[in-house]
């Protein structure tokens, strides 16, 4: 399973009236009234043991406004091979699309301090920056060809997130200069990704700066979770990864690989599918939500409420109900957007999925 497979499953999202379905669905973080107020994980009281709360909880990221490096010297032209092994030459960073299923590579380009150079955007990309930028993916998560070409861009960057991918090829063949980066999000090539990016574009000056910048924070974040989680791992909260899409019956476990494995690790729970082998995203079944036993369920917002929230996940997912979480109602939901993103709010992520998870009162 890869992420084709992930972008397969958000176009459902898209399609079946459970999430983001054009221009004027991007909300910029921060743009919800009815929202609790985010809370960090340094200023929030966390519980003796998070096994005493019942009842879900949101993980409210803050406001994470763009804040760029200094670019410092870009040097063009600038030619690299890309995650495909393809040598791609860049010679004007002027007008750039950065697309991908997460968001994450647009983020990228403008905390490396050229986002007044992105002249468009896919669905993911909601931060308030880029909330205006003209949409190339108009449904669901589908490239459109005569969209892209009307922007005119100088360079592509993306990778293999999203298709059709002759829809990409066919940039290549109109003479854009596409680099395809690595796929993979997770906590173990945050800043190898971040200089992929700025490879690309010409300023690796600014990549390593916003890398380290990146690796420090989460850093930070995760000596924070590991003072609040439990020492013994045994003694850690069994968690995993729901993707759910109620209305289409789509129901997976994401597993090994996925990155939801690496974001459980982060927050401090005890990843439930690798002790049971689970690999990838799969099918969720009755035997596999029996074997896994989880005590904490992670889901997307859109994803839960397309469901019907908890009442109705758990009618349609009975053995669910039988389970830890299932008992106590112990399920945290995350933006869509975001929970997955692994760019550089990734801090920011992980220390409000930790404060939904340790100390769910303060966003309650």
């Amino acid at each position: 399973m890869n992420r084709l497979v992930l972008a397969a499953l958000l176009v459902v999202t898209l399609t079946t009236g459970c999430g983001l379905e054009g221009p004027s669905a991007a909300t910029p973080e921060g743009g919800d009234p009815d929202r609790p107020a985010a809370v960090s994980l340094a200023e929030a009281t966390p519980l003796a043991d998070p096994r005493d709360w019942t009842g879900p909880s949101t993980a409210v990221l803050p406001d994470t406004p763009v804040d760029p490096v200094a670019v410092g010297d870009q040097r063009l032209p600038v030619t690299v091979t890309d995650a495909q092994g393809t040598r791609v030459t860049v010679t004007d960073t002027s007008r750039i699309l950065a697309l991908d299923v997460h968001g994450t590579l647009a983020r990228t380009v403008f905390e490396l301090g050229l986002g007044q150079h992105v002249v468009g955007r896919d669905i993911s990309t909601q931060f308030a920056e880029a909330a205006d930028l003209p949409l190339v993916t108009p449904v669901g998560h589908d490239l459109a060809a005569e969209a892209i070409l009307e922007l005119d861009p100088t360079v592509i960057l993306t990778d293999t997130s999203l298709g059709p991918w002759d829809v990409v090829l066919q940039m290549r063949d109109a003479g854009i200069p596409v680099v395809v980066t690595d796929s993979h999000r997770g906590l173990d090539n945050l800043g190898s990704l971040t200089e992929e990016v700025a490879a690309a574009l010409g300023v690796e000056e600014a990549g390593r700066m916003l890398a380290e910048r990146i690796e420090t924070e989460v850093a930070e974040v995760r000596a924070q979770v590991e003072a609040v989680a439990p020492t013994d791992p045994g003694d850690r909260l069994r968690t995993v990864f729901l993707y759910v899409r109620g209305q289409s019956g789509v129901y997976y476990l994401f597993g090994n690989g996925s990155g939801a494995d690496q974001l459980i690790e982060g927050v401090g729970g005890y990843d439930v599918a690798e002790e049971i082998g689970w690999k990838g995203m799969r099918p969720v079944t009755d035997e596999g939500i029996v074997a896994a036993a989880p005590e904490l369920v992670l889901l997307m917002t859109k994803g839960l409420e397309s469901a019907g929230g908890v009442d109705g996940l758990l009618e349609r997912l009975p053995a669910l109900a039988t389970t830890p979480a299932g008992q106590n109602r112990r399920f945290v939901d995350m933006d869509d957007a975001q929970v997955l993103g692994f760019g550089p709010t990734t801090a920011a992520v992980l220390d409000a999925l930790a404060v939904a998870i340790y100390a769910p009162e303060a966003v309650s």
